[in-house]
């Protein structure tokens, strides 16, 4: 039997279908944000990744997919109806090699997909012609708009090294300090001569990568240094630029994991914001004409568990904060694995793309990066390294695109070079897990939202002061790739759905 109230039940749940469609029976949470436009935080330089290991094959394929994936990874371009092509990077880092390619099996390094050309050869030429694949790439990058580029170098070139060998033998620092003037010489060289072919003069220069690692397992180049050895390294470069009169900045830190740019309790390589910027240490180098006022750090191994996550990206905020002018990049990540997620098997799909949307925003919030970068764009491994995948071949073969990339995308494709962070505040104390923040250029509001969880929602939205006339969302999920999503005439219902991240552009 139904019973009266029944049927006005009924009649408003039909009543509110007709007003307001199927949603109105929905109970998706709403999450109250406020945005004050007038509190800023650090300025955004930009977000970019490296052309390493794959780059130098990748650039050698056929036109249409090299085309395709330089696309994906620069393009700010978009299809008839608002898809955009790609994620429109602003940064693009160039692996300068040590030379371990050009000596084959006798690198020690067994995958050749690891082994880095260099234009300095064995016998002591240069051939501006040794690096195709990779210097494609860097002409793709500008002309598809790309504005920033760094050089990097992991070892340095096997012409300067003790052992003759892109890795460290002993797990010592392997260079040659007597060849330190020659091997600053050619960095020179390799900068102008960069500029000579391509017309690219790089922005930065990063001479030392990861320098608390031993690099002795020779499955990559690479070179360890303690602060002294690098304080005396970076002091060679800057004398030889300023000599040369290279406009280059050198960029510094690269620390392997975050914790070493403050006190992590490693006397000799730990401790790097105050070691390097600090006018009372010994390895004091901030005043120098050609370093750069930035300090770079690895986002590896402190993902987990989560009030480390946490903490670690605070203490590197307030080390870098304690030096007047003191920028500060995650200048590489890719998932190596730890509690959450392993790096083993490539993933095309959300979990890696929702862990990285979340990192990203920690690392912006928490720690104050101004710029953010990931590891490889091109990736042709088995494993949670890459933006853009292909398969191993050097000549031919698929292009794959990933969640990851085009998450990655919801950043940098609308968060320009020169944007504010500003503050954001949840109103509720309880509300679902989602992570919200907002920047300002030109008055235009970008906000990101990531939400990891299984349901959708709303974000109403206040911008204090400021009210938003016309509002345009952008998606990545399982279903849409960076993909034109809704529009609004305010933000005070701005759909969010489940297990994405959501882009919102405003006036």
């Amino acid at each position: 039997m139904i019973k009266p109230y029944q049927h006005l039940n009924r009649f408003f749940i039909c009543l509110a279908v007709f007003f307001y469609g199927e949603t109105a029976l929905a109970q998706e949470a709403v999450v109250k944000i406020e945005i004050d436009p007038a509190i800023t935080f650090q300025t955004i330089e930009g977000f970019g990744a490296s052309d390493a290991w794959t780059c130098q094959f990748a650039g050698l394929w056929p036109a249409e997919k090299r085309e395709k994936m330089a696309d994906l990874l620069f393009s700010t371009q978009t299809t008839k109806t608002g898809q955009p092509l790609g994620i429109g990077l602003n940064m693009w880092r160039f692996s300068i090699g040590g030379g371990s390619a050009a000596q084959g099996k006798a690198s020690d390094i067994g995958d050749e997909w690891r082994r880095q050309y260099a234009f300095l050869q064995p016998d002591g030429r240069y051939d501006w012609n040794a690096m195709p694949g990779q210097t494609w790439f860097l002409k793709a990058a500008k002309t598809r708009g790309v504005k920033q580029f760094i050089g990097f170098v992991n070892s340095p070139h096997v012409l300067f090294t003790k052992n003759g060998k892109a890795y460290s033998t002993d797990g010592n620092c392997n260079l040659n300090f007597d060849k330190l003037p020659q091997f600053a010489e050619y960095l020179v060289t390799t900068i102008k001569g960069i500029k000579k072919t391509t017309g690219i003069e790089l922005n930065y220069l990063s001479p030392a990568n990861e320098p608390q690692w031993k690099w002795n397992e020779h499955n990559q180049e690479g070179c360890p240094y303690n602060n002294i050895e690098l304080a005396q390294l970076y002091r060679g470069v800057n004398e030889a630029f300023v000599k040369n009169q290279v406009k280059t900045k050198i960029q510094i830190g690269e620390a392997g994991q975050l914790d070493y740019l403050y006190d992590n309790g490693n006397a000799t390589k730990g401790n790097q914001a105050y070691q390097f910027f600090n006018a009372s240490s010994p390895n004091y180098v901030g005043n120098l004409s050609h370093i750069d006022q930035s300090i770079s750090g690895h986002s590896y191994f402190t993902t987990s568990p989560e009030q480390k996550f946490i903490t670690v990206r605070k203490k590197t905020a307030e080390a870098v904060a304690q030096i007047k002018g003191l920028r500060y990049w995650m200048s590489e990540y890719c998932v190596l694995g730890d509690d959450v997620l392993k790096g083993e098997k490539r993933d095309l799909g959300m979990v890696t793309a929702l862990f990285i949307a979340k990192l990203i925003h920690h690392d912006l919030v928490l720690s104050n990066a101004t710029s953010w970068q990931w590891w490889l764009a091109v990736s042709a491994g088995d494993y949670k390294d890459g933006l853009v995948y292909i398969d191993k071949n050097k000549t031919d073969g698929q292009v794959y695109d990933s969640k990851l990339l085009w998450a990655l995308g919801n950043y940098s494709r609308f968060i320009g070079a020169g944007s504010k962070r500003l503050q954001v505040k949840t109103i509720e104390e309880k509300v679902p897990q989602v992570y919200v923040s907002s920047y300002l250029q030109n008055k235009k509001l970008v906000t990101v939202a990531v939400n990891p969880t299984e349901n959708d929602l709303d974000l109403d939205i206040d911008v204090k002061g400021n009210e938003q006339s016309f509002v345009q969302t952008y998606v990545t999920s399982a279903e849409y790739s960076l993909s034109p999503y809704k529009q609004y005439q305010d933000t005070k219902r701005v759909r969010v759905p489940a297990k994405s991240i959501t882009t919102i552009l405003s006036n």
